[in-house]
């Protein structure tokens, strides 16, 4: 079942409220742990549960002398919840709490990104579908090359998110882990249940071992994983943008009414949502690299991959809640342009058929050195003389003596180029979709 999201959710989750609310929380439950093995007494835990509170202005009052933020929050905790705050914090250290709180926002932040995902995958579906036989030319190296449909261009769009949902689900099941281990990951002031008891309830499992920190290689899946889905988004965005171009204009982003292209020339469209989340990939492939320098700690641990986590955490996770739901947006609403699809697979008069040409010439018993050499020199003068190809196919007295008149015609037959196409729709979006159900 898909749990559905405020779209303020995610930028709600990185607010020094719902850090601090996810601190309490962790620490709250540790006392609640504790109490069960008997080492705090139930009426203190009663206590704490309802005095303990905190004042994100406090803290930063606090911090700005203590230079320690875990050290503030635990002031302003203690300042609430008067002498039973001895028990708060027992036998943990700082990053007891950052990690497994750190780990609960990125599990909760991962939740909302496959939420996105979900719907990205069935905004291209959708379209796929509805072009399913909306016949178009393929292109490699930029250049025309043979008959495909723009919905195969959608199925091999969402066949790629299938891959970065599970990729991302992988990588949300690798960071959701928590640790309670104490300074070193010895368990030397706190038994290994507290680390359960807390993990479970936040909906985490125990690092199996820890030292100070949860191992940053977790993270470095994670911000990846990220990386590479902003990639794949950018990958479809560069090619809408190049859809949009004028001398190709096979499809474009939906310009509204009241919408300014430029400031000095009134008649442009451009695809600014392409271009910005082209742009947007590449802080989330920098913000992957900056995890993976992140996995090399000293010892057990140093502070240096701190300061990075403060800004990648939020930036890539509320980017990529960006990004998805941009790109999602603009798949709906999209803009295509079937004649303009048809008009652009004729540019070439009918180049594109050159291997069927090709295919049926060494069927009929010409060698592939010889049937290559017709085809090309045909083509060429097509191309350069700007001539019908298939009439000088048909002119061709060397090619006369391998293909009668209604060979050649069967070959210019671009619709036999999508024959497949229901089966490739079947291995994608299922069985069903093979037959259009």
């Amino acid at each position: 079942m898909i749990k559905r999201y405020t779209r303020n959710e995610m930028g709600e989750l990185w607010t020094d409220e719902k850090k601090y609310e996810t601190w309490l929380r962790i620490e709250i439950l540790a006392c609640e742990a504790m109490a069960k093995i008997g080492k705090i007494q139930e009426e203190a835990l009663r206590n704490i549960k309802k005095r303990a509170a905190f004042s994100v202005a406090r803290i930063e009052e606090i911090e700005a002398e203590t230079k320690h933020d875990v050290i503030a929050f635990l002031t302003n905790v203690a300042e609430n919840v008067g002498p039973d705050s001895r028990f708060i914090h027992m036998g943990l250290t700082s990053s007891d709490i950052l990690d497994t709180g750190m780990a609960f926002l990125l599990k909760e932040a991962g939740h909302i990104i496959l939420n996105d995902i979900h719907k990205l995958q069935g905004a291209i579906r959708e379209r796929a579908m509805e072009h399913r036989y909306t016949i178009m030319i393929g292109r490699s190296h930029g250049i025309h090359a043979e008959p495909i449909t723009f919905g195969l261009k959608l199925a091999v769009w969402y066949d790629e998110m299938k891959r970065n949902n599970a990729r991302f689900q992988s990588a949300v099941d690798t960071i959701s882990y928590g640790k309670i281990s104490g300074a070193v990951g010895t368990f030397a002031n706190i038994p290994p249940e507290i680390e359960a008891y807390i993990c479970k309830k936040l909906g985490l499992k125990p690092a199996p071992a820890s030292t100070q920190i949860i191992q940053r290689d977790r993270y470095a899946q994670y911000f990846t994983a990220l990386a590479i889905m902003g990639s794949s988004v950018e990958k479809m965005a560069t090619e809408i943008r190049h859809l949009q171009r004028t001398e190709v204009l096979e499809a474009e982003e939906y310009f509204s009414k009241g919408q300014k292209g430029s400031s000095s020339m009134p008649h442009k469209r451009n695809p600014i949502g392409s271009e910005n989340l082209s742009g947007l990939a590449r802080i989330l492939r920098g913000n992957a690299m900056a995890s993976m320098e992140n996995i090399s700690l000293w010892h057990e641990r140093d502070i240096s991959h701190s300061s990075v986590e403060r800004v990648i955490a939020p930036d890539s996770t509320i980017l990529m809640d960006y990004v998805l739901n941009r790109m999602t947006q603009l798949i709906q609403n999209l803009v295509v342009y079937p004649e303009k699809m048809k008009a652009n697979l004729n540019l070439t008069r009918g180049l594109i058929f050159s291997q069927q040409v090709l295919l049926a010439l060494t069927d009929a018993g010409a060698t592939r050195e010889d049937a290559y050499r017709m085809v090309q020199s045909n083509a060429m003068n097509a191309w350069n003389r700007k001539k019908d190809f298939k009439r000088l196919i048909q002119k061709d007295k060397r090619i006369a003596r391998y293909l009668n008149p209604e060979k050649i015609e069967e070959l210019f037959d671009a619709n036999s180029h999508l024959k497949y196409i229901s089966a490739i729709f079947g291995r994608v979006f299922g069985k069903k979709e093979a037959h259009g159900q």
